[in-house]
């Protein structure tokens, strides 16, 4: 029994891992373009907090040790991301995320530390540790459950990325089968809630996924058309309005549809807010190059 749940760690290690090391595309790009842009960065500064704790409760659990090395590795990755996003975060956004850098992964940090290692004594000690480890934990995974309600309002799973829900439904799977293997209540009732989370997440997954294609392909037929329509209507136009629009770039004078167009652009860039939840942040690269290849697209059509 305690070499297959060693293996069972050694495999919720790799897969733990894995999951922290999801963000490692979006911080290449940060580093590249020198801009956090709309990313933020609560879902690392807490994430820092729990395997920092997480790690700590494996130094005192006898046995521990297969929990202390993948939140060791958690906890250096998380540290690594939010050191990154300090550095490249605007003013502002910066001065907000080091309040709460001090707030949680100092203060709170150190205080749940000094009240286990001053205030309790033996068993109490991985008790208080235990409980306040698996409140980080739950929450982590009841997060997604605004994306599953997105999911359900909207039929579409544009914002729950697959491989994402998958790995973190069998990374809480993986955990609540050790928990189990070595009785403890503390790691396995927040994983076996996000296992439950997970399935569920997997099941809206395979609902929608057939709505969504075929939506998306209704959507790119009615644009094709609707493009196909505004050429044909606008070819007489542009011809009739070619020699005034010379006349008005020799001038130095702009496009009005250009203008027009360079202010909804960044209108939609200051109104722009995005949820916390770590579904939305790992789908949101995939939507900015969207809209960025639809803004290509319209600049070509108006030029």
């Amino acid at each position: 029994m305690t070499s297959l749940s060693f293996i069972i760690g050694i495999i919720g290690n790799v897969i733990s891992i894995l999951v922290f090391a999801s963000p490692i595309e979006t911080f290449t790009e940060i580093v590249k373009k020198k801009s956090t842009e709309n990313y933020k960065g609560v879902p690392y500064i807490t994430t820092l907090l729990s395997t920092g704790l997480w790690t700590f409760y494996g130094i005192l659990k006898p046995g521990g040790l297969l929990i202390m090395t993948v939140n060791g590795a958690g906890a250096a990755s998380q540290l690594t991301y939010v050191i990154l996003f300090l550095i490249y975060a605007p003013k502002d956004k910066k001065i907000n995320s080091m309040k709460l850098v001090a707030l949680l992964d100092v203060g709170l940090f150190s205080s749940v530390i000094a009240v286990t290692l001053l205030v309790l004594y033996g068993k109490l000690r991985l008790t208080f540790i235990g409980i306040v480890c698996s409140a980080l934990t739950i929450g982590m995974y009841a997060s997604p459950l605004v994306v599953m309600r997105t999911v359900v309002r909207t039929k579409s799973i544009k914002y729950m990325p697959f491989l994402l829900s998958f790995f973190l439904f069998l990374n809480a799977g993986v955990w609540t089968a050790y928990a189990m293997l070595v009785k403890d209540i503390y790691i396995g009732v927040p994983n076996a809630i996000g296992f439950v989370l997970g399935s569920a997440q997997l099941i809206l997954y395979t609902i929608y996924k057939n709505k969504s294609a075929s939506e998306n392909s209704a959507e790119e037929t009615q644009k094709d058309e609707e493009e196909g329509a505004a050429h044909l209507s606008n070819g007489g136009i542009e011809m009739a309005k070619g020699s005034r629009d010379h006349g008005a770039l020799s001038k130095g004078g702009s496009l009005p549809i250009i203008q027009q167009y360079s202010a909804k652009k960044s209108a939609k860039k200051v109104g722009k807010a995005l949820s916390v939840s770590p579904y939305e942040l790992h789908s949101m690269r995939s939507h900015q190059r969207e809209e960025e290849k639809e803004e290509c697209h319209l600049e070509g059509g108006n030029n």
